[in-house]
């Protein structure tokens, strides 16, 4: 038996619940699928905060010079203008709508991260942030009658007829069991896919299927090269790299060495303030120098009561592994934690498939260009999530007509719909880390390809297939970009090149293209 709604959104972070939103705006039915339970998703674990101009010392232009300066030349501005100035009205709408953000007698309390040049970092109960914004957005979807949520309902792949996205397959929480549902338009708002890497930040949900889910329905992919490290991940042996915000750093907190010296003067004038790509590597290279598999981030500086109050989810759980930030070096390293690239859009939301949209992380509006400006991100969420449910909701999509002889069948048995092998897993992970990683070159990334191709020509589960499908086109674009840009960085084209002044731009059926801008109406 198959379903039918007005419109899809797959994912429930702040993209896709925004989008949901807008939509049930127009009395629309919106049906939200997420593979696990609703909180679930990238922004719940957004612990920095959100950026945003609100302070009496900051202003649009600040931010989005800011946010281009980040970009490395990649950024298309007026997304960048997009971004920033309708931030702050959807932040204030946040807002009305109970998200408590930190305040100090009533006033917004706002902090610094890297390469800001205002303090306009909003934050909830202290390093929580993510998981504030997903529940206020949670609690005013719930007043929306039209949106029926559906947790634990892993999407398969979506379902294309006469160049039309119409609906997706996926797994029915209650049966147990594939079936369909159709819709006029289908919004992926699925996150990133950090879980490519051995080493990263992501929750286990982020394994990239949207970008893959739409690259095989047709959708163009731009700027799968660029993946942003992020420089301090806690390093224990044994644990998960557990995030340790770039507000640590904003509020004073320093890098050392095994050593105990203070090495980010070596590297960059702006110190632990640097981008975090350049961070991650001046990172990587002192790891190198000094033969050591980690660096400290030393918070011992600051008042333990403040830090406890400050960032009370990181005091907790360095606790837990017997680590108090007020007298210990924590050791951290990079590691794999945000998508510049993923789903071409315009800035609506609208990919190359029609009935076809994407918001947030799984998308690519040319907002970040080759380097995400840090917490740039929960707010391109709710800027750009809103605008696709918009743009989903005025297009005047018709009713699907479904013709379900042309289906393609369904994989058979509940593991081949969800499942990546773990054999899968592991060697694309460790292979990505290794040969597509923080620092690269050709004869690595000639590697990658070449096991990449290897297991692609194994009998996988639909989700293996995704998740090599994925890790290739990451290593193809690599392989294309002969400069270092941002988060992309090639140890034998140390310098950046005006001729890849360019976006990558690849297509299952047209291969890899470049393109001036990311905007997919061009």
């Amino acid at each position: 038996m198959s379903l039918v709604t007005d419109f899809i959104v797959l994912g429930s972070g702040v993209a896709g619940l925004r989008a949901a939103i807008e939509i049930a705006k127009s009395g629309a039915n919106v049906t939200v699928l997420t593979k696990d339970k609703a909180s679930e998703s990238n922004t719940e674990y957004a612990q920095g905060g959100v950026a945003v101009v609100l302070s009496d010392d900051d202003n649009a232009e600040l931010h989005e010079g800011d946010t281009l300066v980040a970009g490395a030349g990649l950024c298309d501005p007026a997304a960048v203008e997009t971004l920033v100035i309708e931030g702050t009205r959807y932040i204030r709408q946040l807002i009305e709508w109970g998200t408590a953000f930190d305040r100090d007698g009533g006033n917004l309390v706002f902090t610094q991260e890297a390469a800001h040049s205002r303090r306009r970092i909003l934050h909830a109960h202290g390093d929580s942030t993510g998981k504030e914004i997903v529940r206020s957005l949670l609690a005013r979807a719930a007043v929306e009658r039209s949106i029926n949520l559906l947790p634990f309902s892993a999407t398969e792949g979506l379902i294309v007829q006469e160049g039309k996205c119409i609906g997706v397959r996926f797994l029915d929480p209650i049966l147990r069991a594939p079936r369909e549902i159709y819709a006029r338009a289908v919004i992926l708002c699925t996150g990133g896919a950090g879980q490519l890497y051995l080493h990263t930040t992501n929750p286990p949900v982020a394994t990239g299927d949207g970008m893959a889910m739409a690259y095989f329905a047709g959708a163009d992919l731009a700027d799968m090269e660029f993946v942003q490290f992020h420089p301090t991940a806690l390093s224990l042996k044994g644990a998960p790299r557990f995030l340790l915000s770039e507000a640590l750093r904003g509020e004073g907190g320093v890098l050392r060495n095994a050593q105990g010296e203070r090495f980010m003067d070596r590297y960059d004038e702006r110190l632990e303030l640097a981008p975090r790509d350049i961070v991650s590597r001046s990172i990587v290279a002192e790891m190198r120098r000094t033969g050591t598999r980690e660096v400290f981030l030393d918070m011992t500086a600051l008042d333990a009561d403040y830090l406890r109050d400050r960032f009370p989810k990181i005091d907790v759980t360095c606790r837990s592994y017997g680590l108090d930030m007020a007298k210990d070096l924590l050791p951290v390293s990079p590691a794999s934690h945000y998508c510049m690239g993923g789903v071409r859009t315009d800035l609506w939301g609208r990919t190359t498939v029609p009935g076809l949209y994407a918001a947030g992380e799984v998308s690519c509006t040319g907002v970040h260009g080759a380097n995400r400006l840090a917490s740039n991100s929960l707010l391109e969420g709710l800027v750009f999530g809103a605008r696709a449910g918009e743009a989903a909701a005025d297009d005047g999509h018709e009713e699907p007509k479904v013709s379900y002889s042309s289906l393609s069948p369904i994989g058979s048995g509940l593991s081949q719909l969800t499942a990546i092998s773990t054999a899968v897993r592991k060697r694309v992970k460790r292979l990505m880390w290794e040969r597509v990683g923080i620092v690269r070159d050709r004869a690595s990334l000639k590697r990658a390809l070449s096991e990449f191709r290897q297991i692609s020509g194994s009998n996988l589960s639909v989700a293996s297939r995704n998740f090599v499908t994925l890790a290739t086109l990451a290593a193809e674009a690599a392989l294309w970009r002969e400069e270092s840009r941002g988060g992309h960085f090639r140890t034998d084209f140390p310098a950046a090149s005006d001729t890849f002044k360019l976006h990558s731009i690849q297509n299952k059926d047209l291969g890899l293209t470049s393109s001036e801008r990311v905007d997919p109406s061009e």
